[in-house]
């Protein structure tokens, strides 16, 4: 198994596309989803942020909450980072579980939708392929405004706020071009599955790990003949 890393930016049409993936069958992990379940009361993540940022960022019912602790850390890149240090190994240990789990079921690939992947670089090394949603700044601009109900200056200022989609396709292996008609892009979603599909890419792990289990049961089979006692 190798994991494909997808990103874009706000209104390029990521959600449309991680759709395609998952009506072709491919398996895919939000980390968004990850990241918000990870700090739910009960969890490591949650005590260490009550510890570190005090009660006054919970709700009533105990959750965190995200826009008391989203203005904190936006005015304090010192606390974003102290935030970041409390929650990654957490998201990073439940994306293990997620992809172990696919890895089980036999899949070739996960798809994992992280929002700022080329932002925080964090989770790069993990990426086999890198895949950006990509839209014109007029397209995207005029999607925003539409979909958001926003002004024309307010949708530019949360464009501005991303790393634009024209540095990201720089960075990426693979560009989705979801600048014009949705049939178009479509089509590239399915080529990329295709292509990814034929990957042989897989096969050096998911031999390593037959290859291991192989050697385990000899090994097992060997102490049963000597250490256990037969008639």
């Amino acid at each position: 198994m190798f994991l494909v890393g997808l990103t874009g930016g706000i209104a390029s049409g990521k959600s449309s596309v991680i759709q395609v993936f998952q009506q072709l069958g491919c398996a895919v992990i939000d980390v968004d989803i990850i990241a918000r379940h990870v700090v739910q009361p009960g969890y490591p993540a949650h005590r260490r942020i009550v510890e570190a940022f005090g009660r006054e960022v919970l709700l009533e019912n105990g959750e965190i909450d995200r826009k008391i602790l989203g203005d904190l850390i936006f005015k304090e890149p010192s606390q974003r980072q102290l935030l970041n240090s409390i929650t990654h190994p957490e998201i990073r240990k439940e994306m293990v579980k997620e992809t172990f789990k696919y890895f089980l079921r036999g899949y070739r690939y996960v798809i994992l939708d992280i929002p700022l992947l080329f932002e925080t670089k964090k989770l790069l090394k993990y990426m086999k392929h890198t895949v950006v949603v990509y839209c014109d700044r007029d397209t995207q601009l005029a999607r925003l405004m539409q979909r958001n109900n926003l002004s024309r200056e307010d949708a530019e200022a949360r464009i501005r706020a991303q790393l634009p989609l024209t540095e990201k396709i720089h960075l990426a292996r693979h560009v989705l071009d979801n600048s014009g008609e949705w049939s178009a892009t479509r089509r590239q979603v399915l080529l990329l599955h295709a292509e990814l599909e034929r990957s042989l890419e897989y096969l050096p792990l998911r031999l390593g790990v037959l290859a291991g289990l192989a050697a385990l049961a000899s090994l097992l089979y060997l102490l049963s003949r000597y250490l256990l006692p037969h008639p």
